[in-house]
């Protein structure tokens, strides 16, 4: 069996729960993952207002989970409180986060086919002004979550109301093993899925750490995560297709064109 990958040591940045489906998937192409989360993922302080919403559920036409934790964090909640309102819609911005509702019992999800982030949500007909208008609608998302889908849906007639639930922190880490590994020449690439995993990872290494950093090849799974890498500085940045799959096809395609 092939193993493009082999000697390839990658940082693998996701935070500590989502890091294991990546991390395999580099160790089956012969790779190296070192794990280094940037996002730590915790429960809200104050799960007043979330339970509050969750007792309006019938109110809503229309849920959208943001993300994978969004799903876990809500549906765990929802599913100790109620069921959920047989007519409500649910949708969201990509197929990790529907698989993750299917793990709840949700299917028939609004999702996008190809392009996975909120703009994509935003271009289907089910999320058109025509359908959403005088619409309810409810965002499931982590504290200080990107704005534009409620933003876009208002300007199309819809009432928004967010759902926080979850908050999203910078670990603290030691960066010690990490900078070693730089020194030794065993840091071949870096994988990053968030634009605010990017800047906590620019900020936890450091002054010591940034010029290392600069100069390694960094894998991203969109356009917009490569713009801020560019505007830190990063010399090489690849920006892949989406999700874990996404993220190995990438580094498996780089590493075999400049590692010969």
């Amino acid at each position: 069996m092939s193993k493009p990958l082999t000697g390839i040591h990658i940082l693998v940045t996701r935070p500590s729960h989502q890091a294991g489906g990546l991390a395999g998937k580099i160790r089956a192409a012969g790779g190296e993952p070192c794990l280094f989360p940037v996002l730590e993922i915790q429960d809200i302080s104050d799960p007043r207002p979330l339970l509050e919403l969750i007792e309006r559920l019938d109110e809503f036409y229309l849920a959208i989970f943001v993300s994978p934790n969004a799903v876990n964090k809500a549906m765990s909640v929802i599913c100790a409180k109620r069921a959920l309102p047989s007519d409500l819609k649910i949708a969201t911005v990509g197929q990790g986060t529907a698989r993750t509702l299917r793990r709840f019992g949700v299917s028939g999800v609004i999702v996008p086919a190809v392009r996975f982030d909120s703009e994509a949500l935003l271009d289907m007909a089910e999320l058109d002004r025509i359908n959403v208008a005088g619409k309810r609608i409810i965002i499931f998302r982590g504290d200080n979550g990107r704005e534009l889908l409620g933003e876009t849906l208002r300007k199309r007639g819809a009432s928004v109301e967010y759902a926080e639930c979850y908050r999203r922190i910078r670990p603290e880490a030691e960066i010690g093993p990490l900078l070693a590994a730089w020194t030794r020449g065993e840091m071949n690439g870096v994988t990053v899925t968030s634009s605010e995993g990017l800047r906590n990872l620019w900020e936890m290494v450091g002054d010591s750490g940034r010029t290392w950093l600069e100069n390694t090849p960094l894998f991203v799974s969109h356009e917009r995560i490569a713009g801020v890498a560019r505007k830190l500085g990063f010399n090489r940045v690849i920006v892949t297709a989406a999700g874990d799959d996404g993220l190995v096809a990438g580094l498996q395609d780089y590493f075999s064109g400049h590692m010969g």
